[in-house]
């Protein structure tokens, strides 16, 4: 049986870490997206989450930690019935259109990128494949929302036998409450909440300010 990571020094390796990048849509973040335009969601915390992820990645990329990009593709025809039923309305980050691109960042040449259909990226995805090819044991999460995709996919990852670090800075929500109590459930329930800063650190790199 292979020894158990306890310390954060212990899980944050390059050679087994990942780091996800969860969400960062133009539907999600983006002024005249699809949350701001048609459910008024306040996005104004997102633009500070992207710059804030694309820093953190340029400081562990060298370093060997590897790069996913999960991205939400919601048409009708993808969707569960329940699923259809609780979001009403078609048109959240429609396959091939600028609400599903990526806000402000982009995937590198190589990177993988899982594209997903409901909250989880675990959740009838190729994701837990890809991270067991590259021998990943701890992901490292950044994006959003913080209380529903990278809730469930944090989760999830925690089930699948992953450990767990979020990125504080690098996580955001327009729902405060919802952000706030994700980050204390990872606390008490499920891995470590740490600073980017500190997670550079750990792995033995430099954040560039």
């Amino acid at each position: 049986m292979a020894a158990l990571l306890e310390t954060l020094d212990a899980q944050l390796r390059p050679e087994h870490t990942a780091l996800l990048v969860i969400d960062m849509q133009n539907d999600f973040c983006a002024e005249g997206g699809y949350l701001h335009k048609q459910r008024d969601y306040k996005v104004g915390f997102a633009a500070k989450v992207a710059d804030n992820i694309d820093r953190l990645i340029a400081a562990v990329r060298p370093l060997g930690v590897s790069v996913v990009w999960i991205r939400s593709i919601y048409d009708f025809k993808y969707l569960t019935d329940a699923y259809r039923v609780k979001r009403r309305e078609e048109g959240c980050c429609l396959e091939n259109t600028w609400g599903a691109d990526f806000f402000r960042l982009a995937p590198a040449q190589g990177d993988a990128v899982v594209d997903k259909h409901s909250f989880s990226g675990f959740y009838r995805t190729r994701l837990h494949e890809v991270l067991q090819e590259k021998e990943i044991k701890t992901l490292v999460v950044t994006g959003v929302a913080t209380n529903v995709c990278v809730d469930s996919t944090l989760r999830e990852g925690f089930f699948l036998g992953y450990n767990i670090v979020v990125a504080e800075d690098c996580v955001g929500s327009n729902s405060q409450a919802g952000h706030e109590g994700t980050l204390a459930t990872v606390r008490n329930n499920i891995g470590t909440v740490s600073q980017s800063a500190e997670i550079v650190r750990v792995l033995g790199g430099r954040l560039v300010e």
